[in-house]
């Protein structure tokens, strides 16, 4: 935590920035306002002690100057016994609390603490209203999954910015906050913003913030996301999305460290750490003059790939578990597992929809299921997809080489096909369905469709 304290006497500066340092804390001192105003230019604090009655820019003064110049840091007024009714007038511009002279260490430390935790509050439900939910945690115990995690445990000791790649659906939100979980600053915001979701108006006021009357409609000051992130991280999501004029200022961003709010005046010091991702190739992108090359260079500082689900299926089952306990949470259900056939059936397919794929297949099987288990029947895949799970001793299914003369003949071509496949498993749909080579939804379809009596 950093404090600033603004007191023209001495001795009380020197005692406060004592207190709070035995405290854990950091803080630097100003002997008046304008010194005040140098130091906030090029650092961010969680809070400011400011003296009431100083030479020249009084507390008045210097609290009104950082509201006009967008400084959001919280303010607690040091006031003697006769400054009260000022006070109050300071509560009513923007101070959160005063402290009169003299004052106990202890209520001193209290109230800062108090203060920073309720900004922080604050702070957390606006990242939780503007950005994205929290994600799945990294769940496997695969060599590929390990060998990811090892990655991650080095990438977590440094600050340097990050970029991860890989399918949509993989886990690369996962990703950067098993990262910001493992860094020194995992006790500050993780801010997730998805980039691609954001209509392109919008992205720069998201982003950076602006101050009242910026455009129409900006009716008060907002802060951005790189503010709310703090001296946390902010992970910008489908990265290859973002407008090309909104790349220029993002580089400026990651060179200077700074940011201006739309409509503002002051350059604001950023401390948090980048993590980007995207599901595309930023080198194409690049050649193609749709990525600014000195900005993917910026961003691609530490490189980190998410595998596809189909080059760790040996997790099936562990993600299974772990995808279904939040599931039923959320639905309500309870008391529902899987079955070791449901398993083997997905542990048989590719998963071009990665996590989320599975994720969505097992949320229609526990809608399906009966008597709190997920069967191999209540597993929907693809039409495209053909289980390997099938015995390699069991015999394919022919269909008659016959000519198709008619849509007719055709449908009867169908028929047949179901029908005997329906007689080979005894009337079983999901292991007719498999052969064949569609869903079980198919099949239930075209039995109602033939009005096949099984």
């Amino acid at each position: 935590m950093k404090i600033l304290v603004v007191d023209d006497e001495k001795h009380i500066r020197e005692s406060l920035k004592r207190i709070l340092e035995l405290e854990g804390m950091t803080a630097d001192t100003a002997e008046d306002g304008p010194s005040a105003q140098l130091l906030f230019m090029d650092t961010i604090y969680d809070l400011v002690i400011m003296d009431l009655r100083m030479p020249g820019m009084d507390g008045h003064q210097l609290l009104g100057w950082m509201s006009r110049e967008g400084i959001l840091t919280p303010v607690l007024m040091i006031s003697a016994h006769g400054d009260i009714h000022d006070a109050v007038e300071a509560l009513k511009n923007g101070a959160k609390d005063y402290i009169v002279k003299p004052f106990e260490p202890d209520e001193l430390v209290y109230k800062i603490r108090e203060t920073v935790a309720n900004r922080r509050k604050e702070e957390l439900l606006e990242i939780s209203r503007r950005t994205s939910g929290g994600g799945w945690k990294l769940v496997g115990e695969g060599v590929v999954i390990n060998s990811l995690r090892e990655q991650i445990a080095r990438i977590s000791g440094v600050s340097s910015t990050v970029l991860i790649t890989g399918e949509s659906g993989s886990g690369k939100e996962v990703a950067a906050r098993e990262i910001h979980a493992r860094a020194a600053n995992a006790d500050e915001p993780f801010v997730a913003v998805n980039v691609g979701s954001l209509p392109e108006n919008l992205v720069e006021s998201e982003l950076f913030g602006y101050e009242k009357g910026a455009f129409t409609g900006a009716e008060g000051r907002k802060p951005g996301l790189f503010e709310l992130a703090g001296k946390g991280t902010l992970f910008l999501d489908e990265i290859g999305e973002m407008p090309q004029a909104i790349q220029v200022k993002l580089l400026r961003v990651l060179q200077e460290r700074r940011i201006r709010r739309l409509g503002g005046t002051r350059d604001i010091p950023v401390e948090s750490r980048i993590i980007s991702a995207t599901n595309r190739t930023l080198e194409e992108l690049v050649k193609e003059g749709r990525f600014r090359e000195d900005l993917f260079y910026r961003l691609n500082v530490v490189r980190l790939v998410v595998p596809p689900l189909r080059d760790r299926l040996e997790d099936i089952p562990l993600l299974s578990d772990h995808l279904l306990s939040i599931l039923t949470k959320r639905m309500g259900i309870a008391g529902v597992q899987i079955s070791s056939e449901a398993l083997s059936r997905l542990s048989s397919y590719s998963f071009p929809g990665n996590v989320r794929e599975l994720e969505n297949l097992l949320e229609r099987g526990l809608i399906y299921c009966n008597n709190g288990l997920i069967g191999a029947e209540d597993i929907d895949l693809p039409d495209s997809s053909r289980s390997t799970a099938v015995s390699l001793n069991e015999t394919p299914l022919q269909v008659p080489e016959k000519p198709a003369e008619s849509a007719a003949s055709l449908k009867d071509i169908e028929r047949g096909a179901i029908e005997t496949a329906l007689k080979r498993w005894n009337g079983n749909r999901t292991r007719a369905a498999r052969e064949l080579g569609i869903s079980r939804r198919t099949i239930i379809y075209k039995i109602k469709e033939y009005a096949l009596n099984l």
